[in-house]
């Protein structure tokens, strides 16, 4: 399969960097990764969750140094299963709390990040091994990742096709959804948790520091200029897929970080739309 899509690529792409394998490997990896996230965005922004998934990002981060302290998982297993046990934590809390809910996720964001560091330094261990996790490095993506990155692009495709209505009417008024049946809390969990799940897969390419703007950013570019949810979403996941195959392209070229150079893209397209936002309006 992945010697096809090599063939593919060479047959469509005559460029000198699409005969580099890593490059084949990154841009496989791109199509994926900017598919979820322009998804995964919509949602995260119709239900103003930019603050939660960052704060999932730094959880993301703790269970990778669970995972490399208890050496029974490889690193980025023991982050997922900690991730998922954390925006668990966080939702439950969240819903049965009456603090704000920034407030809550700025508390478990920031325990999150200050525990895994504690945890990846404690005696003075060397921890720019794990910087990887912080910056990201997109061009060291594996054929065996890119499996993971399939499995986690079906997976997010399936929830969205159980969920998508559900999720939709619990950001226009979670009272309404409740009254139609609907287990918010419930629904909320299982979202929050593939949330969790993709961050977590993502970060040892785009970077902790980078991810939550990849989300975020397409979605809120698409929401700028579109005037119906059959455009927003189509919007956010073209926003996504053109900065990510530039910022590929460029960062290639400018020996540039390539998760900033992508994010970069994606700021410049929502700066843009929202100027034709404002023309327009």
């Amino acid at each position: 399969m992945i010697n096809f899509l090599y063939s593919l690529i060479d047959a469509i792409l005559p460029f000198q960097w699409a005969e580099l394998e890593f490059m084949k490997n990154a841009l496989l990896a791109v199509l994926l990764v900017s598919a979820v996230f322009g998804i995964l965005g919509t949602m995260i922004v119709n239900n103003k969750m930019a603050f939660f998934s960052d704060a999932l990002g730094h959880g993301a981060f703790t269970g990778v140094a669970v995972g490399s302290i208890m050496g029974i998982f490889s690193p980025i297993h023991g982050a997922i299963a900690f991730s998922i046990a954390f925006s668990i934590l966080i939702t439950v809390v969240k819903n049965k709390s009456k603090t704000s809910t920034d407030t809550i996720i700025g508390v478990f964001s920031s325990i999150a990040i200050s525990t895994g560091l504690l945890l990846l330094s404690v005696g003075g261990k060397n921890i720019n091994k794990y910087s990887n996790y912080l910056y990201g490095d997109l061009l060291s993506i594996t054929p065996s990742d890119l499996n993971l990155l399939l499995i986690a692009f079906v997976g997010v495709l399936l929830l969205w096709l159980l969920l998508f209505n559900k999720m939709l009417l619990i950001s226009v008024n979670q009272s309404l959804a409740r009254s139609r049946g609907i287990n918010t809390v419930v629904v909320e969990t299982i979202f929050t948790s593939a949330i969790a799940v993709i961050v977590t897969v993502g970060i040892q390419w785009v970077g902790l520091l980078l991810i939550n703007s990849l989300l975020v950013l397409p979605a809120a570019a698409a929401r700028n200029v579109s005037f119906n949810v059959r455009q927003y979403h189509l919007l956010s996941v073209l926003f996504a897929l053109f900065s990510g195959i530039s910022g590929l392209i460029l960062s290639y070229y400018w020996n540039s970080t390539t998760g900033a150079t992508i994010v970069l893209i994606s700021a410049g397209i929502y700066f843009l739309t929202l100027a034709l936002k404002n023309k327009v309006g």
